[in-house]
């Protein structure tokens, strides 16, 4: 691992009141194996303009589980063209039409053991196949700590045991409101029927964040 556990409370305690330029300047210097990730979700494009003008050619991946609103495609290309964008896209071995078809589409979250398999078939999976590939040191990400119960315990350098690397978050002390300025500002477009089937609510853990 990069960073001991002493080392990483230090960078939190330093970084607390930095701005997410500061911070993101100091990940980009700290190993060149690096990759942001994105879902091209609300918001996403703040992460992705400050990459832009950072280091825009660092891979960025995206795992596209095959049910984004036209609008999250749209939005997509907007922004990979407007960026030049670096991305790497993940799709699950099972396609959203085949498993629509014949494999009863999207399972309700209240179908527990039936989401969990879903979860790891059109989400983790990809995911675990982009980072053996591309092994970073360092995850840039979007998160955030009023997203989430989970999230609220993190902060904005935590170690990842599973991908063993340092995960990297910005604007995790920002809010919403900070988010949607700063958009407005740099007129960046928005998806704006954002729905990801593996989450449901908004305020509900994927598994991408989650350690064990």
């Amino acid at each position: 691992m990069l960073f001991s556990s002493r080392k990483i409370a230090a960078l939190n305690k330093e970084f607390r009141y930095a701005s997410p330029e500061s911070i993101l300047n100091w990940a980009l210097g700290v190993d060149q194996h690096v990759v942001a990730t994105t879902h091209f979700g609300p918001n996403e494009s703040v992460l992705l303009h400050h990459l832009s003008l950072a280091a825009s050619r660092i891979p960025v991946i995206w795992v596209d589980h095959g049910y984004n609103m036209p609008s999250t495609y749209q939005v997509a290309e907007q922004l990979i063209k407007a960026f030049k964008l670096n991305v790497h896209s993940y799709t699950p071995r099972i396609s959203a039409a085949r498993r629509d078809s014949v494999l009863g589409g999207i399972p309700h979250i209240s179908e527990a053991a039936r989401h969990r398999e879903f979860v790891e078939e059109v989400k983790i999976e990809p995911f675990q196949r982009a980072f053996k590939e591309w092994q970073p040191k360092i995850w840039l990400t979007s998160i955030r700590k009023e997203q989430t119960e989970h999230r609220s315990n993190l902060d904005i350098v935590t170690e990842d045991t599973r991908f063993n690397c340092v995960k990297v978050a910005p604007f995790f002390y920002w809010q919403e409101r900070e988010m949607e300025a700063y958009a407005r500002e740099h007129a960046l477009p928005a998806s704006e029927h954002y729905f990801d089937p593996t989450k449901v609510l908004e305020n509900r853990e994927c598994g991408l964040h989650l350690e064990g």
